[in-house]
C-alpha cells in the first residue's frame, strides 16, 4: 500500500511539472503517463512559476497494520481458524480449496463496516496448506508449494489480496517441530553418510525412553532409530544443527516476503528442542524461539507469531517474552467451558483474574476449542444457551480471540480428529453435500446437518450465528472490548459473571448469567473503578431498560442491579456513558 501511495504522489508531481513548465507543448491533461515512473526532462523553470515542493511525503500508515493507540494490530483483530479442506469446494472434487475460501470471503467479512450480515472477522488462520500426503497437512513434504488439492501459490496470493481488501489479515500454520516422513530432507537423512543425516535426530541404538505422554518416540528403521514425538510419520527436526535453523528461516522469509502472509501460527512449540529425556519446555526450545523471533521481526516487524504451547499458564507465559507475540491460553479456555457447562461462574472468574495478573495487557490468544479438541457444541452437550454465553465471554474478554470454523453455527464433532474437522454446513437442503461441494464430500458432515447450518440460522435473529455476528461487530466498534482494561465486578450470585472493560472514556459492563434459571435477586459491586457520577447505561446487547448505578467516591458502585431480571444463560452488555 505504501508503494502505491508514494507512486501516486510522484505521478501527481510529474503531472504538475509538465503543465507548469510547458513540457513538449502538449497538455498534461491529454498526455497519457506510462505506468512506470518516468524520469523528468530537465527544463528551465520560469521565474514567475513557483518551485514545486521537493520533500518526500510521509507514507500513510497501512490500516491493516495500524493498531489502536499504539497497540499491535492483532489486538484489534478477531481471528477465524479455517481448515481449507473442509470450508468450501470450488471445483466439485469434494475437497475444499483456496478458490473456495475466496468465494466465501464476504461471509467472513464483506469489507463494509456499515453492514452487519457478515461475520466481521478480521483475521484468518489457515491450517496447513502446503504439500502433504495426509488430509491434515501437518506432515509437510514441501514447505514452498501449496498442496495441489488446494490450488497453487498464485491462488494463495490472490486469497491474501482479496482478504486484505476486506481488512482481513492472513496467517498460516508453520510446522517447525517436524516434517513429514516423505520429505526429501528426511529421505536423504536415512543415509548415515548424508549431509542431511544431522537434520533429524538419529541414533544407532534405541535410547529406550518414551515420550512425555508415555508414547513411543523412537522409531526403528534399517538405517537406525529416529525420534518423532507425535508418530513415526512426523520425524522431529534437529535444531542443534544450525543448517536446519537456516532452512526454516528461509521458509519463514518466503511466506512473509514472497507469499504475503501476515504471520504464523507456530505448531507444537514446546517440543522444538529436546534435551535427552526432557522433551518439552526446554531451555534449548526457548533459545531457538528467541532467535526465530529476532529473525522474523527483522524480515517484517509487523508479522505476528502465535504459538501453540499446550501447557499451563505459567509455562505459556515463558513463550511470550521475545519468543512469540502471543500464545494460546488452554487453561483459560478449559475454565470457561467448565463454567458454561456447569452453570457456575467461579472457575472462569479465578482463571481469568490469574491470566490478567500474569500477562502483559491483552497479549495472549483466547479460544474455546480448536482442531485438536472435541467441538464446543459437543463439549457443552449441544446446549445452545451454554454456547451463547461461551461466545459472549470469548468476544468481550481481553486477549486476541480465535474462532474455529463452524463454531458460530454450533457444529458438533468429537474425535477421531477427522470428525472434528468436517465440512462446513452451509445449507440443510442439499443432502450430504451441505452446500460445501457439488460432488461427494471428502468426509460426510455431522449428523445434525439437517437442523444446523448457515442458511437456517442466517435470518433467525436469535440464532447462534447472529449472536456471533453481533458480538464480533460490537468488539470491532468498541475499543474498550478490544484493548481496554479488565476490571472484575463482584456478584452475590455464584452464577453471574460480570466485568468492566474500560478504555479512555469508554466503559462497557458485561453481565453473564451462566445459570439455567432466571435470576431476579442479585447485586453487583465494583469497589473502585473509572466511573463518574451521572453515567447512563445503554444496552448494546440484550434487552430491557437498565437502571443507572449510583457511583461511589472511588469511581465504582455498590449493590447495583441494572435489570430486574437476568434471563437464564443470558448475556447483557451495557455502555456506561
Amino acid at each position: 500500500m505504501y508503494r502505491k501511495l508514494i507512486l501516486i504522489v510522484i505521478v501527481s508531481i510529474l503531472v504538475w511539472l509538465v503543465s507548469a513548465c510547458g513540457g513538449d507543448g502538449n497538455s498534461a491533461e491529454n498526455t497519457p503517463l506510462p505506468a512506470a515512473t518516468p524520469q523528468p526532462t530537465a527544463t528551465a523553470t520560469p521565474t514567475n512559476t513557483p518551485t514545486p515542493p521537493t520533500a518526500t511525503p510521509e507514507p500513510t500508515p497501512d490500516p491493516l497494520f495500524t493498531g489502536t493507540d499504539g497497540m499491535p494490530w492483532w489486538n484489534d483483530a478477531v481471528f477465524y481458524e479455517l481448515f481449507v479442506r473442509s470450508f468450501n469446494d470450488s471445483d466439485g472434487d469434494g475437497v475444499g480449496d483456496i478458490q473456495g475460501v475466496i468465494e466465501k470471503l464476504d461471509y467472513l467479512n464483506d469489507g463494509d463496516p456499515e453492514t452487519t450480515d457478515d461475520l466481521g472477522v478480521t483475521g484468518l488462520w489457515l491450517m496447513p496448506v502446503t504439500e502433504s500426503p495426509s488430509y491434515h497437512g501437518y506432515d509437510v513434504i514441501d514447505y514452498y508449494n501449496i498442496d495441489e488439492e488446494y490450488g497453487t501459490n498464485e491462488d494463495f496470493k490472490q486469497l491474501v489480496a482479496e482478504a486484505n481488501k476486506r481488512g482481513i489479515r492472513v496467517i498460516v500454520d508453520l510446522v517447525t517441530n517436524h516434517t513429514g516422513r516423505d520429505h526429501p530432507w528426511f529421505q536423504e537423512s536415512r543415509d548415515p553418510d548424508s549431509d542431511k543425516r544431522d537434520w533429524y535426530i538419529w541414533r544407532d541404538e534405541d535410547p529406550g525412553y518414551r515420550g512425555p505422554d508415555n508414547q513411543q518416540v523412537w522409531h526403528k528403521t534399517p538405517d537406525g532409530y529416529y525420534y518423532g514425538v507425535f508418530w513415526d510419520g512426523m520425524p522431529d527436526l534437529n535444531y542443534e544443527n544450525p543448517e536446519t535453523t537456516e532452512a526454516m528461516y528461509d521458509i519463514a522469509r518466503f511466506w512473509l516476503e514472497d507469499m504475503g502472509a501476515d504471520g504464523f501460527r507456530l505448531d507444537a512449540i514446546k517440543h522444538i528442542v529436546e534435551n535427552g529425556e526432557l522433551q518439552e519446555n526446554t531451555n534449548g526450545t526457548h533459545e531457538w524461539l528467541q532467535g526465530f523471533y529476532e529473525f522474523y521481526k527483522d524480515v517484517n516487524p509487523d508479522a505476528l507469531a502465535v504459538g501453540e504451547a499446550w501447557t499451563g499458564t505459567q509455562q505459556v507465559l515463558k513463550y511470550t517474552d521475545g519468543e512469540v507475540d502471543i500464545a494460546f491460553q488452554f487453561d483459560l479456555a478449559n475454565a470457561l467451558l467448565n463454567s458454561a457447562d456447569s452453570g457456575f461462574a467461579v472457575q472462569i472468574g479465578k482463571e481469568q483474574a490469574a491470566v490478567v495478573d500474569t500477562f502483559p495487557p491483552n497479549q495472549y490468544a483466547t479460544f474455546l476449542t480448536n482442531h485438536d479438541q472435541n467441538r464446543v457444541m459437543t463439549r457443552l452437550d449441544e446446549d445452545e444457551g451454554a454456547a451463547q454465553v461461551a461466545a459472549t465471554w470469548l468476544l468481550t474478554s481481553p486477549g486476541v480471540p480465535f474462532i474455529y470454523y463452524g463454531e458460530e453455527i454450533g457444529m458438533t464433532g468429537q474425535k477421531p480428529d477427522e470428525d472434528i474437522r468436517l465440512p462446513m454446513q452451509w445449507t440443510s437442503d442439499d443432502g450430504l453435500s451441505v452446500g460445501f461441494t457439488e460432488g461427494r464430500p471428502w468426509r460426510f458432515p455431522a449428523a445434525d446437518y439437517e437442523t444446523r447450518s448457515v442458511a437456517l440460522q442466517d435470518e433467525d435473529k436469535a440464532s447462534l450465528l447472529n449472536h456471533y455476528r453481533q458480538l464480533i461487530h460490537l468488539r470491532n466498534t468498541n475499543a474498550a472490548l478490544r484493548i481496554g482494561d479488565w476490571i472484575p465486578v463482584e456478584s452475590d450470585s455464584s452464577k453471574i459473571y460480570a466485568y468492566l472493560r474500560s478504555y479512555g472514556d469508554e466503559n462497557v459492563l458485561v453481565v453473564i448469567n451462566f445459570g439455567r434459571d432466571d435470576i431476579n435477586d442479585y447485586a453487583l459491586t465494583l469497589a473502585e473503578g473509572p466511573l463518574s457520577e451521572g453515567v447512563t447505561p445503554v444496552i448494546l446487547l440484550g434487552s430491557g431498560e437498565p437502571a443507572a448505578p449510583a457511583i461511589n467516591a472511588a469511581g465504582g458502585f455498590d449493590n447495583y442491579m441494572p435489570l430486574p431480571l437476568l434471563p437464564a444463560q443470558s448475556s447483557t452488555i451495557f455502555a456506561l456513558q
